[in-house]
């Protein structure tokens, strides 16, 4: 089983990439002009909290993996907004 430290940590690291991520995005949607470092910053930070979360999963019990599986999704998701608002403001990932 996953401490309750450990995943409080992950909550708070995952709240702060969602965060940080979901403010990329909103900038590079107002600005024609992307800021690369930190639009390709976002995405990596997502990347490793997801594996971050994929790693806790591994000792996590029942309630704790089914937390760290909606994590998981909102990241995904996010990933995949990035990707796509870069895609379409002509980015190559």
């Amino acid at each position: 089983m996953a401490t309750r430290d450990s995943m409080t940590n992950l909550t708070q690291q995952v709240e702060d990439t969602i965060r940080y991520a979901e403010e990329q995005y909103k900038q590079s949607s107002l600005q024609e002009q992307y800021n690369d470092d930190n639009y390709f910053q976002a995405l990596q930070r997502l990347e490793q909290t997801y594996q971050d979360i994929a790693t806790m999963a591994h000792s996590a019990n029942g309630p704790q993996r089914e937390q760290l599986h909606r994590m998981r999704l909102q990241i995904q998701q996010l990933q995949n907004s990035l990707i796509l608002q870069g895609s379409r403001g002509g980015e190559q990932f």
